[in-house]
């Protein structure tokens, strides 16, 4: 057996058992993949995939312990040229962050340009997405941490550790009757008031929709959702041609920046949600990952990150 079957073997899995487009990945013949798969079954003496006529239809029981230890051994294969990268070339390397826009928008220029004042060879790479496909990037290795709110504390082989917290803002436009209320009447708004009203908030994969959804739900209310959006900028820009009242994380509102728009915090209604960051189980960091984290928050401390990894102690909740 050797390195190349483990690869062909982790890429066939990673691609839903695509053959094709394995060997697309992996920049080689698809009959190639097939072989070497073939020759690596006959020597461990069990089939790990199963098969309908030549197509991979999924995992034989075996073959899911097989890929558990192939995963473990690839990570560590990896880890070993991270190690080397490390005391080779100390500040020097790429990291790619996963985020969804909220987190590329808001968070990240607070942190990126204080990380390339200390660390200016090393290239960063931003990739966005829903949080469902951050965890899958960081899963699958494409990328080295993920940023978000939803789904990555609920993902296998992903470690979590809480950011920040944020709750809700609704934004409205200043002619809107919301926005005449006083800072009294807005911190007495109900759900009941803001279903009067057409509603442009977050698509369901993203930034506390869940919350917004269960809120109503409780309340027995039923709000007119007109338009649903990834990206609280988007959100902004129908609020301000008049579509509805916008529900954002609160972090997206800066009335600086927003001028042209009213905020009114809603965190009583919807909850208080916790931002986190993704690493997978098991991963050696470089230096300058661990110096990025704490810029995102005093909280993620070089100790803290590496004893959740490493599982000596429970995560925060």
């Amino acid at each position: 057996m050797n390195l190349q079957q483990f690869r062909f073997v982790r890429e066939t899995i990673r691609r839903d058992f695509n053959l094709t487009e394995a060997a697309r990945a992996l920049y080689t013949s698809q009959p190639g993949v097939s072989k070497a798969i073939i020759e690596f079954e006959d020597e461990l003496g069990i089939k790990i995939f199963e098969r309908h006529g030549k197509r991979i239809k999924g995992l034989t029981k075996p073959g899911m312990a097989v890929a558990q230890v192939i995963d473990r051994i690839m990570r560590e294969i990896d880890n070993l040229k991270k190690v080397s990268d490390e005391f080779a070339r100390r500040d020097e390397g790429g990291l790619v962050i996963a985020c969804t826009h909220t987190q590329a928008r808001y968070l990240l220029p607070k942190v990126i340009p204080a990380f390339r004042r200390q660390f200016p060879k090393v290239h960063l790479s931003l990739a966005e997405g829903s949080p469902t496909q951050l965890a899958e990037m960081v899963l699958h290795e494409q990328a080295d941490i993920a940023v978000a709110t939803e789904s990555l504390a609920a993902t296998p082989g992903l470690v979590t550790l809480p950011c920040y917290t944020w709750e809700h803002s609704v934004v409205v436009r200043p002619d809107h009757p919301l926005a005449e209320l006083t800072s009294s009447e807005a911190r007495q708004l109900t759900l009941e008031q803001l279903a009067q009203y057409p509603i442009v908030t977050y698509d369901r994969a993203f930034s506390g929709r869940r919350s917004i959804d269960e809120a109503f739900a409780r309340a027995d209310v039923r709000p007119d959702i007109v338009l649903e959006a990834i990206d609280a900028d988007v959100i902004k820009t129908y609020v301000d041609v008049g579509l509805g009242i916008g529900i954002i994380a609160g972090v997206a509102f800066d009335p600086r920046r927003d001028h042209g728009l009213i905020g009114l915090p809603v965190g009583r209604l919807f909850g208080t949600h916790t931002t986190r960051i993704g690493i997978k189980s098991g991963v050696f960091l470089r230096d300058y990952v661990y110096t990025f984290l704490q810029l995102l928050s005093a909280g993620l401390t070089r100790e803290a990150v590496l004893d959740a990894i490493q599982g000596t102690q429970p995560e925060e909740s």
